[in-house]
């Protein structure tokens, strides 16, 4: 399972011109799932995402996690991310779980998200979405379990 997360000072993301997800200060997580990822995998995904340290403290250090500094997360399904992108020139899509599989756990890990007491907005799993974001920093980090 893979988290690709920017620190955002806001993010919406938009399915069919209106917005169904949108939050100020804090994360924008992209979620891949891959085939044999399970409930376990969410989990600890969920606990790194939330607890990774890349937000400033006094000291202008990465030192606080989007919990510390009362950030929301808005959560994103990115099967492009289990993309096999070592050949050719066009991405293999082996390596994704199947979509019921995959949305399945994107469900779970936003709920797991919800019952941290985070505030946890979504997109909409398989949608044509377009997403907007003001990346702070840039900070972008890639997590995988």
């Amino acid at each position: 399972m893979i988290a690709l997360i920017q620190k955002v000072s806001e993010a919406s993301v938009k399915v069919e011109g209106e917005i169904i997800g949108e939050i100020g200060h804090g994360l924008l997580v992209l979620l891949g799932v891959e085939r044999g990822d399970d409930e376990a995998k969410a989990k600890r995904l969920k606990e790194r995402v939330l607890g990774y340290r890349i937000f400033n403290d006094d000291s202008d250090k990465m030192n606080l996690n989007v919990q510390q500094v009362g950030g929301s997360v808005l959560v994103i399904s990115q099967f492009t991310l289990a993309a096999d992108t070592k050949k050719g020139m066009r991405p293999g899509f082996y390596y994704g779980a199947d979509p019921d599989e995959a949305e399945r756990l994107y469900d779970y890990f936003t709920k797991q998200c919800q019952e941290s007491g985070i505030v946890t907005e979504t997109g909409q799993f398989a949608a044509d979405m377009k997403v907007s974001l003001v990346n702070d920093g840039p900070s972008t980090f890639w997590l995988q379990v």
